[in-house]
């Protein structure tokens, strides 16, 4: 057998190793790059549109420009057109709440008691509205403003719009009298729960403890109205528990911070004057992540104690919105997103100039060029559903309006909250003169609108006093009138008018701002001389914080005028169409002040 050296068998096999070594054209791959992080989903955007103290106003208010112009700003239907463009903006993510006050106020809404206005928020798709202090006004379902005959509810007609309404109408913070329970015929606890795009949000209303002092106290003697802050935990509480990642407040209670430039900037809020400041200070952060305030009919868009809070002037001349941005993880608002965009002006048509639609600053101006108003990068259009929905009520409006009443006004008449007016004279003479009382008084903010030279109509009339207050007398000493005047005078409810006194006050507001009254020639009051003093019942039951003078009054002194003919505007306009002369408009300076010079201190910022 032939053997072959060992190094020729070693490559023999070396060779046969290579030959049978398995072959590959392609390159051995790579060890793979990790793949990117997914990119985090985005916050999901909600849009809280905030209204409040509407009071009746669906149709536009109207301004007469110099050259013919007319200028609308305002109304139902434009509100829906600037709706119509934030939820195209973000599709079911919008969410419309009311701060309160819905009804009382025009002729529209109170020939229905409020149903038209409810009509106009059913087919806008309100989530929830807070109940405001003058839902309480028209007491029971018919004429009276308060309950006349055994069997009349005092709340039928607020109950009667709660069931039209197709959205809660809140607050968590009424209850019974006795027994402190839950009115059953709220139909709620004052909290709602609601889902957009997936986020469960809970809404608290709230009402303003107020509420006795600020509508006719008979219609909610059975209620008792809490502190605003007490209602919150709880009603939290409920919502979360119900599922509820988000929380807003919607408040019939407010504030005032005029300057809008920087939602950071609180110094000029009138920290005194203001009830959802000490509401939002007493609750714990994180309680409310917004809030739709309202009743004080100032603007806000500021941060609160950390809480975005919006509110308008009201009238429906405007309306705020929050952008609030929650995480798709956690659910919580991102609150360093927060977009706050405060009183938005309702506009169809604006001055091309200023921009502005709003007739009280256009009406002077000497030119004024109307240009379309844009919002959100589009034209506005009014909604022409709306238009028809509010016509058959605008229609009935429009022909009490027009209905003259024989009576020239010579000079417009203005009013003025803070001082005596010469409306507030000539109303307040003329209210005096009617009924043959020695001293006439009506609250400031009774008075809703001015009076146009020219002939006065009924629209005239009712624009001015809204309020269907019966005539009331109270007899009242000397030295019960003096307090009773202490009392008006030393409370933040603007300066009220008289007639049949001259008045002394100081400058600036305050328990002690009264000084001293006289009558007109001069001479003083008798202290232990009965006068009968005239004023709206609303007043002569304790409004507007009067109850402390008023109470003690022994029996009989006070007559609510329930059997008299008709309103205390029936009985003005009665009296001016029986007048053989013609009005005369009264001269200002039966309120004086005894320091007229220097400002009031400034509020000071918090």
């Amino acid at each position: 057998m032939l053997r072959l050296p060992l190094s020729l068998a070693v490559m023999a096999l070396g060779a046969s190793a290579c030959r049978s070594a398995p072959q590959t054209s392609e390159p051995v791959a790579a060890t793979a790059a990790p793949a990117a992080p997914a990119a985090p989903p985005e916050p999901l955007r909600l849009t809280v549109v905030g209204t409040n103290d509407l009071h009746g106003w669906i149709a536009p208010h109207r301004t007469s420009l110099q050259g013919g112009v007319e200028i609308r700003e305002g109304g139902a239907a434009t509100f829906a057109g600037y709706v119509a463009r934030l939820r195209e903006d973000n599709p079911g993510r919008v969410l419309l709440l009311d701060g309160g006050d819905l009804f009382q106020g025009t002729l529209a809404s109170n020939l229905s008691e409020g149903a038209v206005v409810v009509d106009v928020y059913n087919h806008l798709g309100y989530a929830a509205a807070a109940i405001g202090n003058h839902e309480f006004d028209y007491g029971p379902v018919g004429p009276s403003p308060v309950p006349t005959k055994p069997g009349d509810d005092p709340l039928g007609a607020l109950k009667a719009r709660l069931q039209q309404a197709r959205f809660p109408i809140l607050s968590a913070n009424i209850r019974e009298a006795e027994g402190g329970q839950r009115p059953a015929w709220l139909g709620n606890d004052g909290t709602h729960l609601v889902t957009l795009d997936g986020v469960k949000v809970g809404i608290i209303g709230l009402t303003t403890p107020s509420t006795p002092h600020t509508t006719n106290p008979t219609n909610v003697a059975s209620l008792r109205f809490e502190p605003l802050a007490s209602a919150v935990p709880e009603a939290a509480r409920s919502l979360r528990e119900r599922g509820a990642e988000v929380i807003l407040g919607v408040a019939h209670a407010g504030g005032r911070c005029p300057r809008l430039e920087n939602p950071r900037d609180t110094s000029s809020c009138d920290w005194k004057d203001g009830e959802i400041y000490g509401a939002l200070e007493e609750l714990p952060p994180g309680t409310l992540d917004a809030v739709v305030a309202g009743h004080t009919h100032q603007v806000m868009g500021h941060f609160i104690h950390g809480v975005p809070v919006i509110e308008t002037s009201g009238l429906g001349r405007s309306f705020g919105y929050i952008e609030l941005f929650v995480d798709p993880v956690s659910r919580k608002v991102l609150q360093e997103r927060t977009a706050i965009h405060a009183a938005v002006p309702l506009c169809v048509q604006v001055d091309a100039a200023s921009g502005s639609c709003d007739g009280r600053k256009l009406r002077d101006q000497a030119e004024v060029k109307l240009v379309p108003a844009t919002f959100l990068g589009k034209p506005v259009e009014p909604d022409a559903t709306v238009s028809a929905l509010i016509a058959p009520a605008l229609e009935r409006v429009e022909q009490e309006q027009r209905r003259e009443l024989g009576v020239q006004i010579p000079v417009p008449l203005k009013r003025n909250y803070e001082a005596e007016s010469v409306l507030g004279d000539f109303l307040a003479d003329s209210f005096r003169e009617a009924v043959g009382a020695d001293v006439a008084l009506l609250n400031p903010g009774g008075l809703r609108a001015d009076i146009d030279a020219g002939p006065l109509t009924f629209g005239d009339v009712y624009e001015v006093l809204p309020f269907d207050n019966t005539v009331a007398f109270v007899t009242m000493s000397g030295d019960e009138l003096k307090r009773l005047l202490q009392l008006v005078y030393g409370q933040k409810k603007g300066v009220f008018q008289v007639s049949g006194l001259k008045v002394t006050l100081a400058r600036c507001p305050g328990p002690e701002r009264f000084q001293g009254a006289t009558l007109p020639n001069g001479r003083k009051l008798e202290p232990g001389k009965l006068y009968r003093v005239v004023m709206p019942d609303f007043l002569a039951r304790g409004g507007d914080g009067l109850g402390p003078a008023l109470d003690p009054l022994p029996p009989g002194r006070i007559d609510l005028g329930l059997t008299r003919p008709g309103t205390l505007r029936d009985e003005l306009v009665a009296y001016w169409q029986a007048r053989k002369k013609p009005i005369t408009v009264p001269t200002l300076g039966r309120i004086a002040y005894v320091d007229r010079g220097g400002e009031c201190p400034a509020t000071p910022a918090r």
